[in-house]
């Protein structure tokens, strides 16, 4: 084994410039491959991020104005949602696994000690953070079934408005705020990203408690809904408004009435145009590694030819075919495996240093963070390499045990 790893080393030596030149087309095959599935990972994390805290089969629907004249209702009607609406959804659509509204007041005036702040104040029951389950919750809890049943005066607040009145830094977990001067115990804190982190600046009240103390009776100005797992959340959809217009006597036709955006339909999209990403990426990478592949199989080719003398004497001497084949083989796996393994440790660590340097810098960019590869893929592509750069170099050598000796020693080479 050693003697023929020596022989190997000798011969590799002896032709330095296309060792590595072979090598070379080899590590940037792999290299490349694993770069481009790194990007690309690092794009979809920027594209999925862009969703923010929503989860991706959520549907939000809101009202608006009528735009067409239905059963005698002219134009320019507002259409307004209740509990009522929350409860026919709940008994005559089928496929709905969460289901609620939210109420708002707009901007209250919150206070705590000496510091005062304007947020915006929402009632919600204990399905909403359910719906909305990306949501980190950084401390306490969320509103809870019995803050609604026993109509407790806590509150839910986000992040903004806890650094706003208690410091980022502050506790704020059973504290006393008073929202337009009613009193409110803080059980939990949120942070929501989305408008930029905006929705940060709100705090939630259970439901009951927001209708009894601000008197905004039974009114509910979003509906957020989510499928239940197998259930086309666009027909869903369908559903829900088709159900709503003939609760409110919305034309059919009308799109402006009651509108709606579902997060599964961009989300699917998204998903689409990677798979499309993702298949240029390994077309590309895999057609760059074959490259490689060409080159060890013609160097093998040119080895056996410059070797064929040496193989038929090795023959007269009693080699088999077998120890001239392992050894011919051995030659295009050392190459190729290093070659290679450099290529995957270089591309991880530079896929690796990009992940770190936005991680330090705090760069924030829109479409592409955390860079990262699949360890998994990674050692794949590599074990994929060393196979078929085997089998590339397993055809010449084939040929070099089948050559006779007699014509070995005629040859040149």
């Amino acid at each position: 084994m050693i003697d023929g790893l020596q022989e190997i080393l000798y011969t590799l030596k002896q032709n330095k410039l296309r060792t590595a030149l072979t090598a070379f087309g080899v590590f940037w095959g792999i290299f490349m491959l694993i770069f481009l599935l790194g990007a690309g990972r690092g794009m979809q994390n920027g594209v999925i991020d862009s969703f923010a805290d929503n989860a991706l089969d959520t549907i939000i629907i809101w009202s608006g104005t009528t735009s067409v004249a239905h059963n005698g209702q002219g134009l320019g009607r507002r259409v307004s949602y209740t509990d009522d609406d929350i409860e026919a959804i709940r008994h005559h659509i089928d496929g709905v696994r969460f289901v609620t509204g939210a109420n708002s007041m707009g901007q209250g005036t919150v206070v705590y000690g000496s510091k005062t702040g304007f947020f915006d104040v929402y009632g919600i029951d204990d399905t909403y953070f359910k719906i909305r389950d990306q949501v980190p919750i950084r401390a306490g809890r969320t509103i809870q079934i019995l803050d609604q049943e026993q109509t407790r005066k806590v509150a839910v607040i986000g992040s903004a408005v806890r650094d706003r009145l208690f410091g980022h830094d502050g506790n704020p977990i059973g504290a006393m705020i008073r929202v337009n001067n009613i009193n409110l115990t803080v059980v939990g804190v949120f942070h929501d990203r989305n408008n930029n982190g905006r929705d940060s600046e709100r705090l939630f009240v259970p439901y009951s408690t927001f209708t009894k103390t601000f008197g905004r009776g039974n009114q509910v100005h979003v509906i957020w809904a989510r499928p239940d797992a197998n259930v086309d959340g666009k027909v869903l959809e369908e559903n829900i408004i088709e159900l709503l217009k003939k609760r409110h006597n919305v034309s059919p036709d009308d799109r402006r009435a009651i509108q709606s955006f579902n997060f599964a339909e961009p989300a699917k999209m998204v998903k689409g145009m990677f798979v499309a990403i993702n298949a240029l990426i390994w077309f590309v990478g895999l057609g760059t590694l074959t490259a490689g592949i060409v080159g060890i199989s013609n160097i093998m080719i040119i080895t056996v030819k410059e070797r064929t003398r040496e193989i038929g004497i090795r023959k007269a001497l009693g080699a088999t075919p077998f120890s001239i084949v392992s050894t011919l083989l051995m030659e295009s796996i050392l190459v190729t495996g290093f070659a290679g393994y450099m290529g995957l440790v270089v591309g991880v660590g530079i896929v690796e240093l990009m992940a770190y340097g936005l991680e330090v810098s705090g760069a924030k960019m829109d479409f592409f963070q955390r860079p990262e590869v699949d360890f998994q893929v990674a050692v794949t592509a590599l074990v994929l390499l060393v196979v078929v750069g085997t089998l590339a170099g397993l055809i010449p050598a084939i040929r070099a045990a089948k050559i006779a000796p007699v014509e070995a020693m005629r040859s040149d080479g």
